[in-house]
This record gives C-alpha cells, sequence and structure tokens, in this order.
C-alpha cells in the first residue's frame, strides 16, 4: 500500500455496478478508490465510514493451486483503507479499523477490529519469576533478553528502573493508535476474534480462536506463523516466531524463533530466541535463549533459565503456603532436569547441571558448576563438575547455534554460546575452593562433605577438584594460543607484548545477561549511563549490549591474561620460555584428558545392556545388527569420530605451538 496513493470518488456508473451486485453503503462518498478499479470484483459486501481501496486487479493463489480474482467479497468493511491486490472474503461479523497493505488475503473471519486506542501489548508489565508482581517486565516490540534482565533483577537501583520504564512507555505511547495494521503479503484465515492486534509484513494467521491486544511483528525475512486454536491476549510475538496447536499465551513476549504448540499454556512468562515449549505449562518464568520443554506433565514457575531443557514431569514450587507465590529459583545456562525431577524454590542451579530426583531443601549450587544434582533419600548429593565428562553436554552445545531459527537480519537477543568462557570459569575457580576447603576442614577420615543443603561424597569431591582444574587449564591454554595465533609473532619480544594486556576492561567478575556474557565493570557502567540519562532512546541502550557481545573475545583475553599470571605466578613481562611451553603442555594433556573421558562415556551408549529392545525376534547377533542399522556403530558415529578428530588436531597443534615457540627462543639466542 503505497503511502501516496492516489484516490477518487466512485463514479455514478460504478456506484450502480456494485448496488446490482449486493454492495451498499452508509456514505457512498465516503468511498475513495485508486485509478485502477474494477467494481465486478466487489460483492455483497457492506462499507460504512471511510473507506479507500487500491488496485483490485488480478488474482490470488491458495493452497492446492486454487486462483481467485482479487478484490472484497461477503463481508461488512468498516473505515478500513485497502491496499493493492488484496483479497477479502467472508467476513461473518465485520471488519474494522485496519490498514491492510497490498497483497493481503483475509478469508472467513467472524470479527477484526480495533477498539479505541491500542498500544498493541506494548507496555504490558509481565509478572515474571515473582507471581504477585514483584519482578514485573514491561515489554515492548524490540525487547531483548539483556533488558528485561535489568528490569526483573535491579529493581534495587529505582532510578535505572524508572528510567527504562520510561522509555518503554513512550515507545509505547509512540505505537499507540485507534487503527491496526495488517502488512503486506499477511495471511489471516479461518480465524474468530480479532481485536487490538497489530500485523507485520508476511504475517501467516491460520484457524486462530482469538487474538486480543497483541503485536504480531513478522517481517519478509523471517514470517510469524500463528496456527490453529490458539488463545493470546497482551503478547508480542517477535519474528520467526510460530505458535499453534491450542496454544493459549496470556500476558507474554515471545522472542525471535520461538515455538509454541501442543496446547501449551503460558502464562506473564517471557521467551526469548529459540525457546520451545509443547504440551506443558509455564508460569511465571524468565525464559532465556533456548529454554525448552517438550512434554505435558511439565511445569515450569516462577524460575529464570537459559539454555535448558525441562524433562518430562519436571516441576517446581514457588511457595511455602505461608505468604504466597512470592519465591523464585535460578536454573544457570545449560541445565537439565530428568523425569519427574523437583525443585523447592528459592534455589539457585548452577550452570550446565543436571538436576535428577526431587530435593526438598533450598539448595544453591551456583558455584559447583557442571555437576549433577541427585535426590538420594530425601538428601540432595551433589557430583561436583560430572557433566564436564559427559557427551550430553557437549552434543547441546554443539547443536544450539545450528538450531538457531532466526532468519531476521535484526537479531534482538545477543547469544554466546561458548562452554567455557570467564563467567563458568571464574565459578570453577570459586568451586575449587570450595572443594579444597572441604577436604582441608574435615579430614582425611571424612566420606562425606556437607554444603548448603547438599551432601559431597569423598569420590565426587576428589573428582570434583580434577575436573575443574583440567578444563581451567583447557580454557587459558585456548585463550593464550588463540592470541600467539592471531598476533602470528616472531620474537620473545612480540610473544611478551601480544600477552600483555591493552586495557583493563574484562578483569574481575563476569555476568551472563540471558545470553550475553560480559564483564560487570561494563555492565555497571552501562547501567550509571543510563540512570545518567546519557543515553536518549532505547535503541541506543540495546546497541551497547550488542558492542559488549562483539567485543567479547578481547574482554575474555584481558580475564585470561589475569588468569595467566595468576597460575604461573608471574607478571607476563617476567614470562620465560618454560612457562609457556609448560602451559601448553599441561593445555594439551588437559585437553586430551576431557576428550578421552567424552570417548568412554560415549562409548556406554553403545554397550550390550544399550541395545536392549533390538533385534526383535532375534538371536544376540540379529540383536547387534538390528542396532547397527538404526543407530550405527561405535567406530562409525559422527560425534565420537569428531572426539577423535579433535584430540588428534589438539594434539597437533600444541606440538606445532610448542615447536615454534623453541624456534623462536633458539633465534633469539642467535
Amino acid at each position: 500500500m503505497k503511502d501516496n496513493q492516489k484516490y477518487r470518488p466512485l463514479s455514478a456508473s460504478e456506484i450502480e455496478i456494485l448496488k446490482q451486485q449486493g454492495v451498499s453503503a452508509a456514505d457512498w462518498d465516503q468511498i475513495f478508490v485508486s485509478q485502477v478499479f474494477i467494481p465486478q470484483n466487489i460483492r455483497n459486501v457492506q462499507f460504512s465510514g471511510c473507506i479507500k481501496i487500491g488496485n483490485n486487479s488480478g488474482t490470488v493463489e491458495f493452497d492446492g493451486g486454487i486462483f481467485r480474482n482479487c478484490g472484497l467479497y461477503n463481508s461488512t468493511i468498516h473505515n478500513c483503507t485497502i491496499g493493492d491486490q488484496v483479497y477479502i472474503s467472508q467476513i461473518s461479523n465485520y471488519i474494522a479499523n485496519y490498514d491492510i497493505h497490498d497483497h493481503v488475503i483475509v478469508e472467513n473471519i467472524e470479527l477484526c477490529y480495533i477498539d479505541e486506542e491500542s498500544t498493541f501489548g506494548n507496555g504490558i508489565k509481565v509478572s515474571t519469576l515473582d507471581e504477585t508482581g514483584g519482578r514485573g517486565v514491561m515489554i515492548y516490540d524490540k525487547l531483548s533478553a539483556h533488558l528485561a534482565y535489568f528490569l526483573a533483577w535491579y529493581k534495587h537501583r529505582h532510578c535505572l528502573i524508572e528510567e527504562l520504564e520510561s522509555k518503554i512507555t513512550d515507545y509505547a505511547n509512540s505505537v499507540k493508535s485507534n487503527r491496526g495494521t495488517i502488512g503486506e503479503y499477511s495471511v489471516i484465515r479461518n480465524c474468530r476474534l480479532i481485536k487490538n492486534v497489530k500485523f507485520g509484513p508476511y504475517s501467516q494467521v491460520k484457524g486462530c480462536t482469538r487474538l486480543e491486544n497483541g503485536s504480531v511483528n513478522s517481517n519478509e525475512f523471517a514470517p510469524v506463523k500463528l496456527g490453529a486454536g490458539i488463545m493470546a491476549e497482551n503478547f508480542i510475538v517477535s519474528s520467526g516466531a510460530e505458535i499453534s496447536d491450542g496454544t493459549i499465551v496470556s500476558n507474554c513476549f515471545i522472542g525471535q524463533g520461538c515455538t509454541l504448540g501442543k496446547q501449551y499454556s503460558a502464562e506473564n512468562s517471557l521467551f526469548f530466541a529459540n525457546c520451545q515449549g509443547f504440551h506443558g505449562e509455564a508460569c511465571s518464568i524468565f525464559g532465556g535463549p533456548y529454554t525448552v520443554t517438550h512434554h505435558k506433565s511439565t511445569l515450569l514457575i516462577a524460575g529464570m533459565f537459559s539454555f535448558c531443557n525441562a524433562g518430562s514431569g519436571s516441576n517446581q514450587s514457588n511457595h511455602m503456603y505461608k505468604l504466597g507465590p512470592i519465591h523464585h529459583g535460578i536454573v544457570e545456562r545449560g541445565s537439565k532436569t530428568t523425569s519427574d525431577s523437583y525443585i523447592l524454590w528459592p534455589a539457585k542451579i548452577g550452570a550446565f547441571t543436571l538436576v535428577m530426583g526431587r530435593h526438598y531443601k533450598n539448595t544453591d549450587t551456583s558455584d559447583l558448576p557442571f555437576s549433577y544434582l541427585i535426590e538420594n533419600k530425601d538428601d540432595s548429593w551433589i557430583a561436583p563438575g560430572i557433566n564436564l565428562r559427559s557427551v550430553g553436554t557437549i552434543r547441546d552445545v554443539m547443536k544450539w547455534p545450528r538450531r538457531d531459527r532466526r532468519n531476521d537480519p535484526e537479531k534482538l537477543d545477543c547469544i554466546n554460546f561458548n562452554l567455557l568462557s570467564p563467567f563458568t570459569i571464574k565459578k570453577m575457580q570459586k568451586g575449587l575452593d570450595i572443594l579444597n576447603s572441604l577436604k582441608e576442614i574435615s579430614g582425611e577420615t571424612t566420606e562425606v562433605f556437607a554444603y548448603r543443603n547438599t551432601l559431597i561424597s569423598r569420590t565426587a569431591l576428589e573428582k570434583g577438584i580434577n575436573l575443574y582444574d583440567k578444563a581451567i587449564y583447557k580454557f587459558l591454554g585456548n585463550s593464550v594460543i588463540s592470541r600467539l595465533e592471531k598476533c602470528n609473532v616472531q620474537t620473545w619480544e612480540e610473544l611478551i607484548e601480544c600477552l600483555k594486556p591493552k586495557h583493563n576492561i574484562g578483569e574481575g567478575e563476569w555476568s551472563d545477561l540471558s545470553g550475553l556474557i560480559a564483564p560487570k565493570t561494563e555492565i555497571h557502567k552501562l547501567i550509571k549511563s543510563i540512570e545518567r540519562k546519557e543515553l536518549a532512546s532505547l535503541e541506543e541502550i540495546e546497541l551497547e549490549f550488542k558492542n559488549l557481545h562483539n567485543n567479547y573475545y578481547e574482554y575474555e583475553w584481558i580475564w585470561a591474561s589475569e588468569l595467566l599470571v595468576e597460575k604461573t605466578g608471574k607478571k607476563i613481562d617476567d614470562l620465560i620460555l618454560n612457562d609457556v611451553i609448560s602451559l601448553i603442555k599441561k593445555w594439551k594433556e588437559s585437553v586430551i584428558g576431557l576428550d578421552e573421558m567424552l570417548y568412554e562415556d560415549a562409548k556406554k551408549e553403545f554397550r550390550l545392556d544399550s541395545m536392549t529392545g533390538f533385534g526383535m525376534d532375534g538371536n544376540k547377533t540379529t540383536q547387534k545388527l538390528d542396532f547397527e542399522k538404526v543407530r550405527g556403530s561405535f567406530e562409525s558415529n559422527d560425534f565420537v569420530n569428531e572426539i577423535v578428530n579433535h584430540i588428534q588436531r589438539k594434539t597437533l597443534l600444541g606440538e606445532k605451538m610448542i615447536e615454534k615457540l623453541t624456534t623462536i627462543e633458539k633465534n633469539q639466542q642467535n
């Protein structure tokens, strides 16, 4: 639909033709048409209010190869502007107060209208985490997970919240209108009630039961698809998202590339990039990127999750039957819950933790990442670091980038997929301190250690120390080698200069802002800039998040250089050849050691007891053959081969780097 479209009044002969075709108007003088207008393509229509109709020539194609003439048929239309090559048919009640852009299909709709002014879901406050509203997050069309993190977790910074909510309110007022929009090339068919909803270009809306007060932010690159039987109110759906199959959504933000379906129910929840929800239920959750739940009996409630897979029957409890549902929990990135797991909030689960069983005590394992949290006789036991040797953990990290469904050139969420980062490594360092302290205080005869409402066996403690140590050296070696390769050093002076940090941005603690990993110092600088009103718009704030994300590896090296000083016990200027070579040898030993553990873990999937259920009606030979046909052999498995290749690549890389360093030292002596 062109903004400068020239319209003209209907001629007397056109009005007469329209009347003969069952068309009526409250005021024919309020009907305006384009220069190209075919009156024969309007039949059995009632007009009221101001109506503008574009070029109604041409045809539209439907599924199955059916073509129909563009135009308006069997409808009641009030106060609408209709673009070029639009097809509207079978509006059983009416469509009112909409600007319908070019090449749109609207068919078999009961009621579609704008009632007074609407902000289309913008400015709605979602009661995430705390059902009573204490951590309410105000949503808008381009909300990122990181801005929502500020809104949810920094309520104590009154000036920050006031400034952010003021900007979101201003945005909501800027989109407020008493007219709705249906963007070009959109298809809206077989729906019942649509009230106060705006649709972006290329929206695919088919069979919805009720849509009320929302924005469908579709575009050409990433269409939004809304399917059969869904009911949604007070919502924003971002580009590339799909909602279908009787899903019920109330007071929700649905991020880019999200999929909700199969009777999923979500209330007062935030879902950011690539979340998936099927069958189950979400209530007041902060669903960071890749929060996934596929099972009918799964309830996620009052928790913050990201890169999380919730098993069947997983649930949490957010009140103790005293002051109501005021408690919430945090499940840090990369964690999983097994079938029938339960966690009593408040609790904080460390990154990449596997939660098994039911946990009735308020646990905090945030400084023991990559662990198993296991129930045994109503007690919570933790095996620190054990997930570092799990093939499932590595498989997840590899699959997340491949499963990014965001096709929109404008990505709202900044997502760091790194398994090892200053965020997780710092937690491992704390974990090492905790485990060594427990070991030292309790003495050699102690077999079970207590830590924050959990128990740790001596064997698990010893393994945790070993695994954390290996992972820390793996990260540090990766950082040093990457830095040296980037610099392409030829002399020892160049090597030292390359390793020396050029600034201090990145030192200290880091945070995971629901997908964005960044130094706390820079996060606090950003917060202060917002509080001082130095950033004029939401776009400028979101740009700062993107800058933090884009500078991740530069900041990571600053943090890694601190770790290098800590592990060598020397300032970088004082390093000698043996220090760097020893580090690389330790790195190679750690990488290969962890890979060999992964290899052994993968082998479990191919043991004889894993073949149970294969080889129906056959003997052991048939069972093995059937297993290999379905699952493949251990030797041919892609993931197993990748582990083997990774060991070979890292071994070769370590040897080449040591050889290069030795050459540099020899040249220096000559």
